[in-house]
């Protein structure tokens, strides 16, 4: 009896263990407009950018090539091989040269335990990119929701 006790004490204790190290968001969830180079780019031009980059709050995303707007947030409980983020990109409709409809983009991202911080962001590299519209960024792990926003491209 005490045996069967402490089995089922001890799987309890593994049990809780394993929930408690789901990836969770800790701390705010940054978002808005990427701050960069002020260059006046043209359609297919890039621009070398850090990956510390300010970012301006806001939900209001400029339609102009070279705008970089996102979240970037920090994950805690990553482990190199567990499930991978899916980044959902909704979009009013980006329509590529070949005349394909884009209402989503998908992007599946690997877990980097020692990263201090995930970034989701879109930059506008192309002509066809700049939709104005509703933008709704969503970050998964598995079919578990971490965070989403939503930006208006004007």
């Amino acid at each position: 009896m005490q045996l069967t006790r402490l089995s089922a004490l001890a799987a309890l204790m593994m049990i809780s263990s394993l929930a408690s190290a789901e990836v969770r968001i800790e701390g705010p969830v940054e978002y808005g407009v990427f701050d960069g180079p002020q260059a006046e780019l043209q359609s297919g031009e890039r621009v070398l950018r850090r990956s510390n980059e300010q970012i301006q709050t806001t939900q209001e995303v400029p339609a102009k090539l070279g705008t970089k707007f996102g979240l970037r947030y920090q994950l805690v409980g990553k482990v190199a091989d567990d499930t991978p983020l899916t980044l959902l990109y909704f979009t009013p409709g980006i329509r590529t040269p070949d005349g394909i409809r884009h209402d989503k983009f998908e992007v599946t991202q690997k877990l980097v335990p020692g990263a201090p911080q995930d970034v989701m962001a879109y930059e506008f590299t192309e002509g066809h990119e700049v939709v104005p519209g509703d933008w709704r960024f969503m970050v998964f792990q598995g079919d578990r929701l971490l965070t989403e926003k939503s930006f208006t491209v004007r």
